[in-house]
């Protein structure tokens, strides 16, 4: 997550979600990337330089940053003991047309 970001210095903070450690920008941490402008508190996914800094953002989702309760692609959570997965049409196979 972005704690801090600068668009004049292109100096910022990141939180990592994980362990909540606070890692700084690595410079030119936005190039090459979609994003050209992040904003406080937008959840991003990186890598670590050799130094120990963010460096490649780009946008994710919860599964690519490994919240917990995500499933990580590939994976499927199981069903809750008492879940009971659905049968029947789709609701847009059953809709009225008109």
């Amino acid at each position: 997550m972005i704690k801090s970001y600068d668009p004049g210095t292109g100096d910022g903070v990141v939180v990592r979600d994980t362990d909540l450690v606070e890692l700084d920008l690595a410079r030119g941490a936005l190039v090459g990337s979609v994003l050209r402008m992040v904003r406080q508190g937008q959840r991003v996914v990186f890598d670590l330089d050799t130094d120990g800094r963010a460096t490649s953002l780009r946008l994710g989702s919860e599964v690519d940053m490994g919240t917990p309760g995500f499933p990580r692609e590939g994976q499927v959570p199981p069903l809750a003991a008492d879940a009971v997965a659905p049968t029947g049409p789709l609701p847009s196979e059953t809709a009225d047309p008109a």
